[in-house]
C-alpha cells in the first residue's frame, strides 16, 4: 500500500478523506496542504451565524483528533504538479513527494470587473472573509449585495437580522434560475420581497463610487443611477481552484475531470493514485448525461469519503453516484433541495406555499422525478431523494 498520501486543500473533503483512510487501517503518512492558516473549518455558518454574532469564528473549526496523525502544511499554496515525478510544488519553491494524491482545493469567488476586493468590498468564501465582513456590518449604514445567489441571499438575510439596510442587485431577470428553474426562482424572489428584502432584478452594475479613503460610497448601475453603500458584498459565483494545475497534463474542464470513482483523468484516462473531491471535482456521474460538479457541503463530505475508498479498493470501489443535496438557511427557515433541476423541468407543488414558510415542490423531466425542494418538510424531501435515486415517475405518488 502507498505510504505517502498528500491532500492538497485543508478542506472538509480533504479531512473526510483522511478520516476514512485511517478508519480503514491506512498507517502511512498523510500530509495536508492548505493555503489558509486555519485548520479545516465549517463554511455554512460563515454567511449566517458568524456574521450575526451568534457563533464565534473559532467555533467553526472541525475537531481533528491527534490520532489522525496528519502532517499540516498550512498557509502555503500549491503552485504546480509533476505527475511523472509524483511531486507537488509549493510557493517558496519547496516540493512534496507523494505516492497518492487527493486534489481538494475547492473553488474561488469570481471577481467582478470594477469591484475588486478591498476596504468595504467583500467576497465571502473563507473564514477571514467572514471576520472582515462581520466587522464592517457592525458599523455599516448601507449594504449592497451584488448577486442574488444562495450566498448573496444568506448574507442579505443576516444583514436584515442585524438591522442593516440592504439592497440586493441581480443582473438576471430571475434569481437562482440555474439551480431552481425560472418558476421556483421567481417564487423565491417574491418570498424574499414579502419578508422585506429589497431585491432588484435585471439590474446591471457598472462599478463602485469610492471616497477618499478608498471605501465604497455607492454602487453605480448600468442605467447611470447609483445605490448608496458603505459596504458591498459581491456574490456572482465561484470558479474551481485549478490554476496551480495548468500544464500538469490533467484534464481541466470546469474543474478537474474525473471518472466515476473520482480518479483524475489525463488525456481521458485515469491517473493511478491521483484523485479529486469536493467543489473542484467534475466527475462522471452514472445518473447524468454530462459530467457534474457540485459545490455544496454534503458533496464535500461524501466525495472525500468516496475518494478515500477508491484509494483503498481501486476498481472494486463503488462508483460515486449520490443524489445531490444542499440546504440554505434564509429568513429563519431551512430550504432543502435534492436532485438536479434540469432546464425546462416541470414542477408540481405537492404541499403548502412559500407564503406559508412551508412548501414542497417536485421537479420532473421526461416523465421522471429529477429533483425536489422544500421548506420545513425535511422528512418529505429526503423521502423524495430516495425516489429520485430509484428513478421514480413524475409526478410522485403519495
Amino acid at each position: 500500500m502507498p505510504q505517502r498520501t498528500v491532500i492538497v486543500g485543508a478542506s472538509l473533503a480533504g479531512l473526510r478523506a483522511a478520516e476514512t483512510l485511517r478508519q480503514h487501517g491506512y498507517d502511512g503518512t498523510i500530509t495536508m496542504v492548505g493555503n489558509e492558516r486555519h485548520l479545516p473549518y465549517d463554511r455554512p455558518p460563515l454567511s449566517k451565524r458568524v456574521l450575526t454574532g451568534q457563533a464565534e469564528p473559532e467555533s467553526t473549526t472541525f475537531p481533528v483528533p491527534d490520532t489522525l496523525g496528519i502532517d499540516w502544511v498550512l498557509g502555503r499554496a500549491a503552485t504546480g504538479l509533476d505527475l511523472d515525478l509524483g511531486r507537488i510544488r509549493l510557493d517558496g519553491g519547496d516540493e512534496l513527494a507523494y505516492d497518492r494524491l487527493l486534489i481538494a482545493t475547492g473553488a474561488s469567488p469570481r471577481i467582478m470587473n470594477g469591484a475588486p476586493p478591498g476596504p468595504g468590498v467583500h467576497y465571502l468564501r473563507t473564514l477571514d472573509d467572514a471576520i472582515a465582513l462581520r466587522a464592517d456590518l457592525q458599523k455599516s449604514r448601507s449594504l449592497v449585495v451584488i448577486g442574488a445567489g444562495f450566498i448573496g441571499l444568506e448574507v442579505a438575510c443576516s444583514a436584515q437580522q442585524l438591522g442593516v439596510p440592504t439592497v440586493v442587485l441581480e443582473a438576471l431577470p430571475v434569481p437562482l434560475e440555474r439551480a431552481l428553474g425560472a418558476g421556483v426562482g421567481a417564487a423565491v424572489a417574491a418570498w424574499h420581497r414579502a419578508k422585506g428584502t429589497d431585491l432588484r432584478v435585471g439590474v446591471g452594475v457598472d462599478g463602485l463610487a469610492t471616497g477618499p479613503d478608498g471605501r465604497p460610497e455607492a454602487v453605480r448601475l448600468g442605467d447611470g443611477t447609483t445605490v448608496p453603500a458603505d459596504t458591498v458584498v459581491v456574490g456572482i459565483g465561484v470558479t474551481p481552484a485549478v490554476g496551480w494545475l495548468a500544464g500538469a497534463g490533467v484534464d481541466l474542464d470546469d474543474g478537474v475531470r474525473c471518472d466515476s470513482r473520482l480518479r483524475v483523468l489525463a488525456g481521458g484516462r485515469p491517473v493511478p493514485d491521483v484523485l479529486a473531491a469536493g467543489d473542484v471535482a467534475r466527475w462522471t456521474h452514472p445518473a447524468y448525461r454530462e459530467p457534474v460538479r457540485v459545490e455544496h457541503w454534503t458533496n464535500a463530505t461524501e466525495s472525500g469519503e468516496a475518494a478515500a475508498m477508491t484509494m483503498i479498493l481501486g476498481d472494486s470501489a463503488d462508483p460515486y453516484d449520490p443524489t445531490p443535496y444542499f440546504w440554505s438557511d434564509q429568513h429563519g427557515v431551512k430550504l432543502q433541495m435534492v436532485g438536479r433541476a434540469e432546464p425546462g423541468s416541470d414542477t408540481t407543488v405537492l404541499e403548502g406555499s412559500f407564503e406559508e414558510d412551508r412548501v414542497l415542490i417536485a421537479y420532473g423531466a421526461a416523465g421522471r422525478l429529477v429533483a425536489a425542494i422544500g421548506i420545513r418538510r425535511p422528512a418529505r424531501v429526503m423521502a423524495l431523494a430516495g425516489q429520485i435515486a430509484a428513478g421514480a415517475a413524475y409526478p410522485p405518488q403519495g
